[in-house]
């Protein structure tokens, strides 16, 4: 199943769930929401109206509670950013403020001039068969990162949890409907294809099967500390190709930030695309 939360012209104010279904978009006629559904596990097709999916507008999949980061967790990337592979996740948090749907916009900050892209595989959780949290199902999104903040302030809260700074979507594909397909899994993880383009421009291309830390050590280290709750998300980290790494049209070194107007593309194998665009405050 692929839950969805959107709006249709149609339907004028009133925000919809259900799932996708190859080219359209099917609502829950239950009173079901995608939240609901993750708390619940149920799995039932939604059976109420349908709308083109090309005709309506794919909001974030549901309001996270938390959301957990993960730092240098793709070893070339730590490498790029000039440290050591980690020997335990890095964990930080970033505020339900900073999520926003897959078509953004992403507002940068007037506090920041040096404004990154991470693409990340990101775990949604929610109820699982046997009752448990855990990784309930997947999506893409956008640890957006102010790496100016990142560099001067020794906590992340500001340079990765500005308003608008974590992009997800465009829906959440349950872990039943990703495991029918033809995707291999490594320790909870499955090993599909990151990347981004940033104006149609490719910048990351790379493979969660490079991941330090796969979706059960994640999960595993984050709820000995912390409660994991459904609707909670963990992204798992970004590979090698961020902007702050790439080197400059004119050979002045490196360091390519998103400006407004920029618009920046991410696809996970198997879950879809977002895009967002950048813009001023």
């Amino acid at each position: 199943m692929r839950l969805a939360r959107f709006t249709h012209p149609s339907i004028a104010g009133s925000v919809l769930h259900g799932e996708v279904r190859d080219d359209r978009v099917v609502a829950f006629s239950d009173g079901s929401t995608v939240l609901s559904r993750l708390d619940s596990g149920d799995r039932s097709p939604a059976a109420g109206e349908a709308f083109a999916l090309d005709a309506v507008e794919l909001l974030m999949p549901h309001e996270p509670g938390v959301i957990h980061g993960i730092g240098k967790n793709y070893a070339a990337h730590a490498a790029e950013m000039g440290g050591d592979v980690p020997t335990v996740p890095i964990v930080f948090l970033m505020p339900p403020t900073a999520a926003t749907g897959p078509s953004g916009p992403v507002v940068r900050p007037a506090v920041t001039e040096q404004l990154d892209y991470e693409v990340e595989l990101a775990i949604v959780l929610g109820r699982l068969p046997d009752g448990a949290v855990g990784a309930a199902g997947f999506c893409v999104a956008d640890d957006v990162s102010a790496r100016d903040l990142q560099d001067t302030e020794d906590q992340w809260a500001r340079a990765k949890g500005a308003d608008t700074f974590v992009p997800f979507g465009p829906w959440i594909t349950t872990s039943d409907e990703l495991a029918a397909r033809d995707v291999a899994w490594d320790g909870g993880t499955p090993v599909v294809r990151v990347r981004t383009w940033v104006n149609d421009e490719p910048r990351q291309d790379a493979s969660t099967a490079d991941l330090v830390f796969g979706v059960d050590a994640l999960l595993t280290h984050i709820g000995a500390a912390i409660t994991l709750r459904p609707g909670d998300l963990v992204l798992t980290g970004t590979p090698h190709g961020v902007g702050k790494a790439t080197e400059r049209a004119d050979g002045s070194g490196t360091g390519v930030w998103l400006v407004p107007g920029d618009v920046v593309r991410m696809e996970i194998e198997g879950l879809g695309t977002i895009e967002h665009p950048i813009t001023a405050p």
